[in-house]
Order: C-alpha cells, then structure tokens, then sequence
C-alpha cells in the first residue's frame, strides 16, 4: 500500500449485517425506559397542581398600653372629701412624652379661676396611637381607688380625638359617667343604645374641616331616634377650634356639675 492511499474503515472482509426489526425493538425499549423515567421524574420532584385549602387560625395577642396622666386636686384637698371626678382626652397634637402638652387646651384654666372643687385626671395618649376606651376605663378604675371620688359624678370630656375618645369611653363603661361632653368628635352610631341613659351635651363648628360636622350630628341623630335626649351645640362660623368657647362658658360647668348618676 502506497502512503497516500485511503484504506475503506472499518478495514474488514466480513460483511455486517444490521437486523433493521431488532434495531427498531430496542430502539423501542430505550423510548419505553426514558417515558418511565420522565413520569418518575414529575412524580419525585415535580410538585402536584395547586390545591385550594379554606382554614382558619386564631390567637390572643397581649399589648401592654402606657398613658402618663395627670391629677389636678383642688385648693385644700382633703383625702376625706367625696369629689367629683373630672376626666379630660385630650386631641391628636397634644400625642407624645411632654405631659404638660396635655393642659395646652381644656378646662384646666376656667375650673381654677372658677374654684371649682373637683379632681381632674388627664392621661397622655402615646405618639401615633389612639384612645382606648379599655384602658382608660382601667385607668379610671385605678384613679377611683387613689383618691376620694364622688362615684355618682364622675365626667368626660375631650376634643377633637379626644372628643372621640369620651364618646367611645361612654358607650364601653356607660354605667360610671354622670355625663358625656364631647367637642369636635364623632363617634359610633351605632354605640347610641349604649349611651341613652348618659346625660350628652356635644359641641361643634358649623365651618369645621378637621372632623366634619356630620360625624357629631350623626351621633346626635341616633341618640334621639334610639331614645335619648342629647344636648347639641353647633358654633356658626366656627372651624375646628369649638373648644375654646366652651370651655369658656360657664353654662357648660353649670349643667355638667348639676350632673348625677344614681346609685
């Protein structure tokens, strides 16, 4: 053989025969084998459709609530006399750790220039929270022990949030109050069963673009349709701020105080 030449592969005399029917059964078999191992595959690692399952899960979650609060006692307290009680919410910008933020609106002033013998308690609301009327109530509870209350005159007041407050306080523990006075604050409507039994004076602006005026005039509404007699001052021309009039106006400390529950 010269070098150069191709040599035909495989180099053989032996003629190979290929038995085209065996060739197509094993072929056949491999298929079988692969369809097999395909399904086994989906089978152990390929997750099932998903499947729609309707349950429920339930648990008790415990907060602990911390208000700071404040207690104004009369000229000559005296542990031994029976007061009333006076409890003040205060509204949204007075939130926070500054305790004394709580007497920037309120009664405080016009009781003491009035020498009004009454204890004033007003608790701070945390920053970006909202009155609980639980936790006041249990605030209440401890205030009553501390000091010397007159449990059949025991009032709220508050305004704007704190005007919520004192509707949400009355309807949660409406048998303690002697009367409610909410300012600039709505409430739930259908608390009105709730509170027909309480004495309601509630006050509002006509021009008030904070909490409008249909949130306490609906508050009124259900009162009377469920039965009670609610008192409702609305201020021509008065925005937001229908505080400052009442609690400047004597009338207001006249009827609240003449306020008693029966025992």
């Amino acid at each position: 053989m010269n070098y150069g030449e191709v040599m035909p592969f495989p180099p053989s005399n032996k003629l190979v025969r290929v038995d085209v029917g065996e060739l197509k059964q094993t072929h056949l078999k491999i298929m079988k084998k692969s369809r097999i191992l395909f399904y086994l595959f989906l089978v152990l690692f390929v997750p099932a459709s998903a499947e729609e399952v309707s349950a429920s899960f339930s648990k008790a979650v415990t907060k602990i609530y911390k208000y700071d609060y404040l207690v104004i006692l009369p000229d000559n307290y005296k542990p031994s006399d029976k007061l009333p009680l006076l409890f003040f919410l205060h509204g949204a910008g007075e939130r926070g750790e500054n305790l004394q933020q709580v007497k920037k609106h309120g009664p405080f002033k016009a009781i003491k220039e009035k020498g009004v013998q009454t204890i004033i308690v007003a608790p701070q609301c945390p920053k970006d929270e909202w009155w609980n009327p639980e936790v006041l109530a249990g605030l209440l509870d401890e205030i009553q022990k501390k000091y010397s209350v007159d449990e059949t005159r025991v009032y709220v007041t508050g305004l704007s949030m704190g005007g919520y407050g004192a509707w949400a306080l009355a309807a949660h523990d409406p048998d303690r109050f002697a009367a409610v006075a909410p300012i600039c604050g709505g409430g739930d409507p259908a608390d009105a069963k709730k509170l027909i039994g309480i004495p309601v004076w509630a006050f509002h602006g006509d021009k008030d673009t904070s909490v409008a005026l249909t949130k306490g005039q609906a508050m009124i509404d259900s009162l009377k349709e469920a039965g009670g007699d609610p008192k409702f001052t609305v201020y021509e021309g008065v925005g937001h701020d229908s505080w400052t009039k009442t609690y400047e106006d004597p009338a207001f400390y006249t009827w609240l105080f003449a306020q008693q529950r029966e025992k």
